[in-house]
């Protein structure tokens, strides 16, 4: 049945898009058009990214693990069996489409591909500590393609150490920024880490990027920026396609900023990576849960504001921003004993990150000791703080019928354009709203392209998740209307999913 349906949808898409006009004054079709493959690939690094951090910390720094006994069976055991089939298996039925590889991956970790990311450093002697780190990546990669699930790797730990934290590497203080030695030893870890992961068999189609740095502390944004340009330019060298994921220190307009300026067209995603949390400082513990929770979830509010303007500039520029971390964690300070405060608190963030942002991941699948419903994903589920089930199911029931939803499909655009140019009327000027209707056909289309290319384990249809990213790929015209086109091409999107819940998938 799931065949049939891809290929009864394949036909409809085909269909839809044989009505867009051959010629029009937008430079959507014709000369002025971009083709673009919808393939797997491009699915897993576009699509709207549900996921989790899978993290597999041991209490100490990664050094100190390793200048103790027994150290190399320790780790080992810890990789074997910190995630099993039952796992596995629980996170794709949750509808998890991607996963953050984070704390399991420091520059050492890749040293079973490549020894040479040790020269210099302070995981040298380690070398058969940690040889055996990269078969076990490689081992989840495909494990996850099976189940079409997608893999964002993070480089958690650099030589030098980039912030204060343990996870960084080492219990030692941070010198990444103050040694160059540090951020050139970096720049060849990643370099390893992208010629290994390209030299994988069989090919995984479903590494949806890398981050260069987690939670860089750096002495002035100069001084990561000029790093990130040296490392975006010598990682592209290899993989101009490839989707490179920038920690943006809390500072999200300004590295918006970098990313706009500097941001190559031809080139794949750049990223922002936000991290979100509301337990920490003490204005966080003095905040009630609902006030938490009112803020987040408030279209008006500031954070919804922020992840707009910085979607829609990283849009433009070809990138976007994701949630890279966040919990249900709340201070005991703000709870109130409030039923269902806690939960109330997870879908607020849930309704903003899928309205606001490409994607998010939770932190974290599970830990060490379990109980936690603020931290660990899977208490949460089962806890019914966190929905039992996330994204829009794959459809079971027969194909809808093409002539139907091209028939949707118009009566949706037309009634999408009255709307547009009803609002801009009041707002005298010179538009050209035949660009708005290009947009829609487009972004209709291409989302049932997705649904078509969704990978065929996959529990949930694929959605574009970086819109502003790809509606500007599918048009070479970026002049004054542009924004007519991306308005429209947002909006087919959500119609085009409406449109396919709605037909009983």
């Amino acid at each position: 049945m799931k065949n049939a349906l891809k290929r009864a949808i394949k036909h409809a898409k085909q269909e839809i898009d044989g009505i867009l006009p051959h010629t029009t004054s937008s430079g959507l079709i014709g000369g002025q058009s971009t083709t673009l493959d919808i393939s797997e690939e491009n699915v897993y690094r576009y699509r709207k990214q549900r996921g989790l951090n899978l993290e597999q910390v041991l209490g100490q720094s990664d050094l100190d693990v390793a200048r103790g006994r027994n150290a190399k069976d320790i780790l080992e055991n810890h990789w074997d069996t910190w995630i099993g089939e039952d796992d596995w298996k629980w996170i794709a039925d949750r509808g998890i489409n991607s996963f953050m590889l984070g704390t399991k991956i420091g520059y050492y970790h890749i040293c079973g591909a490549d020894r040479t990311v040790l020269n210099g450093t302070d995981f040298y002697p380690f070398f058969d500590t940690y040889a055996g780190a990269w078969h076990r990546i490689v081992q989840a990669i495909h494990k996850a393609s099976s189940l079409g699930i997608g893999v964002l790797i993070d480089l958690h730990a650099a030589p030098g150490k980039q912030n204060n934290d343990a996870h960084a590497g080492t219990s030692d203080r941070p010198n990444f920024f103050g040694d160059p030695h540090n951020q050139r030893v970096t720049i060849h870890a990643l370099r390893s880490l992208v010629t290994s992961l390209k030299a994988i068999q069989p090919t995984p189609t479903n590494i949806i990027g890398i981050e260069l740095l987690n939670e860089p502390a750096p002495p002035s944004d100069h001084a990561l920026q000029s790093w990130y340009t040296s490392a975006i330019s010598s990682v592209r060298e290899l993989d101009p396609t490839l989707p490179l994921y920038l920690g943006e220190c809390w500072r999200t307009d300004s590295y918006a900023d970098y990313v706009a300026q500097h941001h190559s067209s031809s080139s794949g995603l750049t990223v922002l990576d936000h991290h979100l949390y509301r337990c920490f400082t003490s204005s966080d513990i003095h905040t009630s849960a609902e006030e938490h929770s009112r803020a987040l979830g408030d279209p008006n509010g500031e954070m919804s504001k922020m992840f707009l303007r910085v979607s829609e500039k990283l849009g433009r520029a070809g990138g976007g921003v994701v949630v890279g971390e966040w919990s249900g964690a709340l201070n005991p300070g703000s709870l109130r004993g409030t039923p269902g405060e806690q939960r109330n608190f997870v879908n607020a963030q849930l309704e903003l990150f899928d309205r606001t942002c490409a994607g998010w991941f939770f932190w974290t699948y599970k830990k060490q000791h379990p109980g936690d419903t603020g931290w660990n994903f899977r208490d949460s589920v089962e806890a019914g703080v966190f929905p039992s089930f996330v994204g829009a199911r794959r459809g079971e029931s027969s194909p809808p019928d093409v002539n139907q939803r091209r028939g949707a499909r118009n009566l949706a655009r037309d009634q999408a354009l009255a709307d547009h140019t009803r609002y801009w009327a009041q707002h005298p000027g010179k538009y050209n709203h035949q660009r708005f209707v290009d947009g829609f056909c487009c972004g209709w289309g291409d989302t049932y392209g997705f649904i078509v290319a969704t990978p065929a384990s996959a529990k949930t249809i694929s959605e574009i998740g970086f819109k502003g990213a790809w509606a500007r790929r599918r048009t070479t015209d970026h002049g004054s209307s542009y924004w007519e086109f991306e308005h429209g091409f947002v909006q087919g999107c959500k119609a085009a999913i409406a449109d396919y819940a709605g037909v009983g998938q």
